[in-house]
């Protein structure tokens, strides 16, 4: 997704030229940093020098929710290693091992030299992925799951043995 891709349908820009710029082929996540920069929150959209529209933190932020998919089949954890073990493939095998699949990832530098990664993954708990990637030496700093549905379909089983055990 590019700046051209969240132009606001609504807001016309008479001083657009007054704005700060980018140009209309910029990775929204490129234009996001820039956003947050611009005073008014505001940047002109150009192309080849020609002004096409105006993207706002409105559109800019309805843009990155469109390229992060909704999931109800997930967990996010948070990791934290110092910057020379950080390894997105070795961050990946660690989650698949755990019977997961590594679903988003993103990263950060942290001031202290170590690098902050936030990984979505196909599990509704975290619990066996958090286990897994400090077993692989990475510090699990938070994890967020839905652990209450597991709780639900186990219960659903229990029930549905009990049954079969009465027959």
């Amino acid at each position: 997704m590019t700046a051209r891709d969240v132009i606001s349908p609504v807001r016309q820009a008479p001083q657009a030229g007054m704005l700060p710029s980018v140009e209309a082929d910029m990775p929204l996540v490129d234009v996001l940093h820039r956003l947050l920069d611009a005073p008014g929150r505001e940047l002109a959209v150009t192309s080849r020098g020609e002004v096409m529209g105006v993207a706002d933190q409105t559109t800019v932020l309805e843009g990155l929710g469109r390229m992060l998919a909704p999931r109800d089949d997930s967990s996010v954890l948070t990791v934290e290693c110092p910057a020379s073990d950080y390894s997105a493939s070795r961050l990946a095998h660690a989650v698949e091992d755990a019977d997961a699949h590594l679903v988003d990832m993103w990263s950060v530098p942290a001031p202290d030299g170590r690098v902050a990664v936030t990984l979505r993954v196909s599990h509704l708990d975290p619990g066996s992925v958090a286990h897994n990637l400090e077993r692989y030496g990475y510090e699990v700093t938070s994890a967020y799951g839905d652990t209450e549905l597991d709780a639900e379909v186990a219960a659903e089983r229990l029930l549905a043995l009990q049954m079969m055990l009465n027959i």
